[in-house]
């Protein structure tokens, strides 16, 4: 007959059973520990009125000046687009619109002009705006060779599978490789002024200072080193197909040429939207006394290069100041607002419900 022996162990959980011809067993039964048994300390927050409708109205308080100071803000931004597509008969780039294509060698020229009816005070910024123009599309996005762009020799003569089918040319690698260098904006945009004597005054665009610091000196390089001879090391590479010049021909400064260009590196930052804006050049404000852009007539010359008829699209330009937020957004500051007048509008009502039915309540504990 088999007799069993209490151990101390049971109180963990381990039950050994002793006898003849029989050895110790082991229960799958959890140790009996603060942690197995579940009796760890808990906090677990009891909402109440005392506690909810001061929350309520805290945000409220806290969210509503916020969104206003964030609204006004943005509002005091100024920001004035021009769109130069040529989709109508009566647009001076309507020819432009409908001719173009990629094959074009041909550039087409248009002036568009406009009236500005305000002055623009401090430093100005101007973008160019694409719409229906998906650079979000997976296979696009990865249409490209970091290793290549950051001045690798290896990556240069052997582009990444990735940039297929834009990785070789006629046998020849292709520099920058990828559909998203291939399909590169470019355009070119001249502004003018129109004094009312008469004259023509153009106004000077900075094309130094559009990209980020960190894609300008460590996400593209050029190949090659500190070699100012672009064209020798790009030497047996081509150009990509859309493009109507060579990378090493961007610019003739040669701190904003080759893989380093701004223009070229503003576009390699793809976009999140279809319709989006890049940053194009700056307009440096030069004299305290006198505005960066007076208010008057202007003059918008395009270098119309940019076809976007095969995707429906459409083009514009933008002037905008910034402020300490940014450009002109009164998305967050309306976001702001409607959460606080939300949350303080709940709290009211709360504040009635427990006025009305806690009161009663209470009562009712009293007399039981």
């Amino acid at each position: 007959m088999m007799t069993s022996s209490y151990n101390a162990k049971d109180e963990d959980g381990h039950i050994s059973v002793s006898g003849s011809g029989a050895g110790g067993v082991r229960s799958k039964k959890p140790e009996n520990t603060a942690f197995k048994q579940q009796r760890l300390p808990a906090w677990q927050p009891i909402f109440t009125a005392g506690t909810v409708l001061p929350a309520f109205f805290i945000i409220g308080l806290i969210f509503i000046p916020i969104g206003i100071g964030l609204y006004v803000t943005s509002n005091n931004i100024k920001e004035f687009e021009v769109d130069y597509t040529g989709v109508d008969m009566s647009s001076p780039c309507f020819n432009c619109f409908q001719n173009l294509s990629w094959n074009s060698t041909r550039p087409c020229t248009c002036s568009v002009p406009f009236y500005l009816d305000q002055s623009y005070e401090s430093n100005v910024f101007m973008y160019y705006g694409l719409s229906n123009f998906y650079q979000n599309h997976r296979r696009y996005v990865k249409s490209r060779d970091d290793n290549q762009l950051n001045g690798d020799m290896k990556s240069l003569w052997k582009p990444s599978k990735e940039c297929e089918p834009y990785a070789y040319h006629n046998n020849k690698p292709v520099a920058p490789c990828g559909a998203i260098a291939n399909s590169m904006f470019n355009d070119t945009l001249e502004l003018f002024f129109n004094d009312p004597n008469g004259t023509k005054i153009q106004v000077p665009l900075a094309p130094m200072g559009i990209a980020w610091w960190i894609d300008k000196h460590v996400k593209f390089r050029n190949p090659g080193g500190n070699n100012p001879n672009l064209t020798a090391v790009f030497q047996g590479t081509t150009k990509p197909v859309n493009w109507h010049q060579p990378v090493y021909e961007l610019d003739a400064d040669s701190e904003n040429n080759g893989f380093i260009n701004e223009d070229f590196i503003v576009w390699m930052r793809t976009a999140a939207l279809p319709t989006f804006r890049k940053l194009y050049r700056v307009i440096h404000r030069k004299n305290s006394k006198v505005p960066t852009l007076p208010q008057g007539n202007y003059t918008l010359d395009v270098v119309y290069n940019y076809p976007i008829r095969s995707f429906e699209g459409r083009k514009r330009m933008i002037l905008s100041t910034i402020s300490w937020m940014g450009g002109k957004n009164p998305f967050l500051g309306i976001a702001y607002i409607s959460v606080g007048c939300v949350c303080f509008f709940f709290g009211v009502i709360l504040l009635i419900i427990h006025h009305k039915y806690g009161n009663r309540n209470n009562r009712a504990d009293i007399s039981n």
